[in-house]
């Protein structure tokens, strides 16, 4: 729930700017480019922000009087009651993983709670009218990566997102739904029950206020978000003009790993798969297929067991395997240091460090020293 200090000039300010109608990504980071703060943003007059690329007299005028056009004082109400937190891009609370992004919105609405672990995520897309057969590989994709320690991240939406979502529920896992629309909003109304059990086991994300309601434009828009929130998207199920192909878009121009489950060569369902196959995704068979390529994380991770992730591919390492990774630093360690920390003898610390270079999570600097990736 939102606290006095967190209602701040600072929060009011970004959601008078940031909630006008007509300001999108981009037009709010050409705004912020210009005029750094959204102080500066609002005092300026309607010349000046008509210097501004896709902003015309009507938005000016718009953004001149954003008191009027953004109840601010309604937006942080509603969430006080809800128990939605308001993050703002300079919270540490923040996805860290987004702010990579020039265009990561300046504020997000969170219900539920965002945790340090959710660092370790896979987005999973595909289309609204699944197969049976895509909607069991989503289930069972979730579910196993969920199993691992994996954050499950999708859109919430009929088909695919679903069944994600509820692979990585009925694991145990966590999982976060990006939303086309407002949290006051959910959509389809089928998934409100569904959204609710996300609050308590991961988080509901929107960038839009809370009475949004979602519109075809908005689905487009937050798919930056769901593979920005990811180190990999796997697209399960995507016919030709399928959203999830523009997730899977941004997701390679963001340098997320892109996996893809295929389909029948006859199935409509499947065309936007195995065309991302052809153009060079990676092909996945299962959960382990996808921890083994997953690449190195932004931040080292914090598992809740109390390990220490730098790569995703750690979470397939038995238990020998990670205590002789744990023991080995980012610079040159000696062996003789890594054998006292993990408290194993020195041929299976050298056969361990055979296999964690061959997965290339270690690096060998000579005959005595090894370095952590």
């Amino acid at each position: 729930m939102q606290t006095d200090s967190q209602r701040t000039p600072t929060v009011t300010t970004w959601l008078r700017l940031t909630m006008v109608p007509g300001i999108g990504p981009r037009i709010l980071a050409d705004l912020l480019d210009c005029f750094d703060t959204p102080e500066a943003v609002l005092a300026a007059d309607s010349r000046q922000l008509m210097g501004v690329p896709g902003v015309g007299t009507t938005l000016a005028h718009r953004i001149r009087h954003a008191a009027d056009h953004v109840d601010t004082e309604g937006i942080q109400a509603w969430c006080e009651q809800t128990g939605t937190t308001i993050l703002l891009r300079c919270a540490p609370e923040y996805p860290r993983a987004l702010t990579e992004l020039r265009d990561a919105p300046p504020v997000l609405f969170c219900g539920g709670h965002l945790q340090a672990q959710d660092a370790l995520a896979v987005s999973i897309v595909g289309t609204r009218h699944a197969t049976i057969y895509g909607r069991r590989q989503a289930e069972r994709l979730a579910y196993g990566l969920a199993r691992a320690g994996v954050t499950i991240v999708s859109g919430l939406a009929r088909g695919i997102d679903t069944a994600a979502h509820r692979g990585a529920l009925d694991a145990g896992g966590r999982t976060i739904a990006v939303l086309g629309g407002g949290l006051g909003k959910i959509y389809p109304p089928e998934n409100a029950e569904l959204a609710e059990t996300i609050r308590g086991h991961g988080a509901l994300l929107s960038e839009y206020r809370p009475d949004a309601a979602p519109r075809g434009g908005m689905f487009p828009q937050r798919n930056r978000l769901i593979s920005g929130l990811a180190m990999a998207v796997i697209v399960v199920e995507a016919p030709d003009r399928s959203g999830a192909l523009i997730t899977a878009r941004l997701a390679a121009e963001q340098g997320r790993d892109v996996f893809v489950v295929p389909g029948g060569v006859d199935s409509r369902a499947s065309r936007g798969c195995l065309q991302l196959i052809r153009d060079g995704a990676t092909m996945v068979r299962g959960p382990e297929d996808v921890l083994e390529d997953l690449g190195p994380a932004v931040d080292s991770i914090e598992t809740d067991s109390g390990h220490t992730l730098r790569n995703g591919s750690e979470l397939l390492l038995n238990d020998q395997e990670r205590a002789v990774l744990q023991a080995i630093e980012p610079q040159a360690t000696a062996i003789d240091a890594v054998v006292a920390r993990s408290t194993l003898p020195v041929h299976r610390v050298l056969a361990t460090i055979t296999v964690l270079e061959s997965r290339k999570l270690v690096r060998r600097l000579s005959g005595q020293y090894v370095a952590r990736v």
